[in-house]
């Protein structure tokens, strides 16, 4: 092998291993029975092929929905252009080179109150799942006007259960049957990469949720509330105005795209994260 071709495959190597893409859908691998005491036990179930991910990822306006009685609908806020570029600045980080610009601005799912971080992200993901506690870090120390949104991508049949089960972990929450949200997305993705549970079918879901507190009847409910699918269709409209094609991927206040693949690594990642925050911040 030449040294140009060489240079090249490592490039190509370095470069599949920052981020996870749609067809990176993981596939059931048949396992013999197993009981564990108060752990998730996997089962094994044969994924059916993967849908289209043309047809998956139709847009789907939030503002045609019709919220039933009683339900909050979550709105997605038109962000501001901002008439007036920031002050100048020694920015580290370029347009084109570690981030792009969406023109015109793009939704988001909170109002103009705060600069809005979405984190896009697949539990199945080992890259987001290696982000984690760069992000925990980050959020504990982010900017009072910032929000950080974590939104899953629901792309082909694995992405899109993977994808129910989170908002079902925070519909759970929601509604007081689990604490803490946030532990169980941890423990979804320690069950994925640490003990091979790839969480495909409702009986390994349950298992889990029943860990934090949930019984079968609640997890039910909130897996097929409208809460779920209303959130659900949300992460459908963004993943495609967003033109998200792989994970984890950034996006700030709907105008600016970034990932560690553009950056140049997760450290990089959070200080580019901040000078956009900056950017949006000073007027």
């Amino acid at each position: 092998m030449n040294g140009k071709l060489h240079a090249g495959w490592l490039i190509a190597l370095a470069l599949a291993l920052t981020a996870c893409g749609k067809s990176d859908e993981p596939v059931a691998v048949e396992k013999a029975p197993a009981v564990v005491e108060a752990e998730v036990v996997t089962e094994a179930e044969a994924v059916a092929p993967a849908e289209d991910a043309d047809t998956v990822q139709s847009v789907v306006e939030e503002s045609a929905a019709e919220p039933e009685p009683e339900e909050k609908a979550i709105i997605l806020a038109e962000a501001s252009d901002g008439g007036s570029k920031p002050m100048q600045q020694n920015f580290k980080y370029e347009e084109g080179t570690h981030y792009t610009r969406f023109v015109p601005t793009q939704p988001t799912v909170g109002g103009p109150d705060k600069v809005e971080v979405a984190e896009f992200f697949w539990l199945g993901c080992p890259h987001c799942y290696s982000l984690e506690p760069f992000i925990d870090r980050w959020e504990t120390t982010m900017p009072a006007n910032v929000r950080l949104v974590r939104i899953p991508v629901p792309w082909q049949r694995a992405h899109t259960r993977h994808a129910q089960l989170f908002f079902t972990g925070e519909a759970l929450a929601d509604s007081g049957v689990i604490d803490d949200p946030d532990a169980f997305r941890k423990a979804a993705f320690t069950e994925m990469h640490q003990r091979g549970n790839q969480l495909l079918t409702e009986n390994s879901m349950k298992a889990l949720a029943e860990r934090f507190g949930a019984s079968e009847e609640q997890f039910d409910a909130a897996w097929n509330s409208f809460d779920v699918d209303r959130k659900m269709r949300m992460a459908q409209d963004l993943t495609t105005r967003y033109g998200i094609n792989s994970v984890p991927m950034f996006v700030v206040n709907g105008k600016y795209k970034t990932s560690a693949q553009m950056t140049g690594g997760n450290s990089n990642l959070i200080e580019a994260i901040n000078e956009l925050i900056a950017r949006e911040t000073i007027q």
